[in-house]
């Protein structure tokens, strides 16, 4: 693909990243980006929020605005960002109006910033905001802030150039983004935690003004598909407000959690597990564990009372144990762990032996759970304040010891935690228990 770079000569930090991307491509050394694609480079005169239509001239596959970024709190900063307007065009382009994003090379760009930042600036998405509007071809701002120091600083624009030709977009998922300050602090650190590529964001004091032909617009623009809100930073009656829009628009809400956890998988391939999982617990959360790739999503379904105990006993090894496996688990409210679970098909026979086996185990490790035949019988002892009280034990400290596990004295009389506990079995049957010890 042909990409074009364009810088403002009346913008020293445009001309600094420019600098430093020509010399970069003059060494001996194969950049990602020369390697894939055509760089080609432009200069204009005017400032590049007045560049409306450019990409008719330039004919591009891609424009990468390099620039310059201030503030009025000024900083060290790299920023990347998208251009348009959500209410007024006060800073060119065209009021209520969006440019196409790219959110893949967004994602890229903000991690290659990340790892050559030099010491002291910081790195971020900036909210969508001034013009170009008026463009057909995807298009980004890369810059650096905030003041001349920083514009004409070689570290800087050597950074900035090398993050540009490393360049190598993957896999993402592409969002938009709602709430928070005009340095979208949480999608920024959800960008660089996960495969989630923002394209349009919109901060919070924009949110109030957004409705759903904005909300389609931010979508088609980032071809996202799905959003994130960051809850914290949005009024409640806000957010209720925004839920109704992103459902009116067919826009499906990630929570943070819910974006870490997708891992590997593809964003078809996530959707089809939830589809799943809302068939089988309907208003569940998914896990996902270690699964990855593609195939069948099937539902696989442990012993309801098996996973039950092992959960009282031993949720955290249970937990980590499953995390280690091609697995979805589901949760509901105050049930952490629903028994049933999901993987795909060529999965599915052996991850139900091996869940099962896991819980055998992992029960197996208490000296009150005992085998017999295809039966597990587990025993739990606990502390009787009844039969406490009858053997004269004031309630109180003493109590404590006795749940405690420890021997006490009432006058004269050693009372042992054994002669006030109640004994209760439980019997789990499950048949060929033997391939699971």
């Amino acid at each position: 693909m042909d990409i074009a770079f364009i810088n403002s000569r009346q913008d020293p930090a445009g001309r600094n990243i420019r600098e430093h991307l020509h010399m970069l491509l003059n060494e001996e050394k194969i950049w990602p980006l020369a390697e894939r694609h055509t760089p080609r480079f432009f200069e204009v005169d005017e400032r590049l929020i007045y560049q409306e239509r450019i990409d008719a001239a330039v004919g591009a596959d891609l424009i990468v605005f390099i620039s310059r970024h201030s503030s009025r709190h000024p900083v060290p900063a790299l920023t990347v960002h998208v251009t348009g307007n959500f209410g007024s065009a006060d800073l060119g382009g065209e009021a209520r109006a969006l440019a196409p994003a790219a959110p893949g090379w967004m994602h890229a760009l903000l991690r290659n910033l990340q790892q050559n930042a030099p010491d002291g600036y910081r790195v971020s998405y900036e909210v969508t905001h001034h013009g170009p509007t008026d463009l057909s071809t995807p298009s980004l701002f890369i810059e650096i802030g905030s003041t001349h120091t920083e514009w004409t600083d070689p570290a800087a624009g050597e950074a900035v150039a090398a993050s540009i030709l490393s360049a190598e977009p993957g896999e993402t998922i592409p969002l938009i983004g709602f709430g928070g300050t005009h340095y979208a602090v949480r999608q920024t650190e959800i960008a660089l935690r996960s495969r989630a590529a923002f394209g349009h964001i919109a901060p919070s004091r924009e949110v109030p003004l957004l409705d759903l032909e904005m909300i389609w617009a931010m979508a088609e623009q980032s071809r996202a598909v799905a959003a994130y809100v960051d809850k914290k930073a949005v009024a409640k009656a806000e957010e209720a407000a925004l839920d109704d829009l992103l459902a009116r628009a067919g826009v499906p809400r990630l929570t943070e959690g819910e974006i870490l956890e997708i891992g590997a998988l593809g964003w078809d391939m996530y959707r089809r597990i939830r589809r799943l999982a809302e068939e089988i617990l309907p208003g569940s959360r998914i896990h996902i564990h270690a699964l990855r790739g593609e195939g069948t999503a099937v539902a696989v379904s442990a012993a309801r009372d098996l996973i039950e105990e092992v959960l009282k006993s031993h949720k955290t090894e249970f937990i980590d144990s499953i995390s280690k496996m091609p697995v979805v688990h589901l949760s509901k409210g105050s049930e952490e762990v629903a028994p049933t679970f999901i993987t795909y098909e060529s999965e599915a026979t052996r991850l139900a032996n091996d869940l099962t086996t896991l819980c055998v185990k992992l029960l197996l490790i208490s000296e009150s759970t005992v085998v017999d035949g295809d039966r597990l019988l587990i025993q739990k002892a606990r502390f009787d304040p009844d039969k406490a009280r009858r053997l004269g034990v004031p309630p109180g400290p003493l109590f404590g010891k006795l749940a405690g596990g420890r021997e006490i004295e009432i006058e004269g009389q050693q009372i042992t935690p054994a002669m006030v506990q109640t004994i209760s079995e439980r019997i789990i049957h499950l048949p060929g228990l033997e391939r699971h010890l």
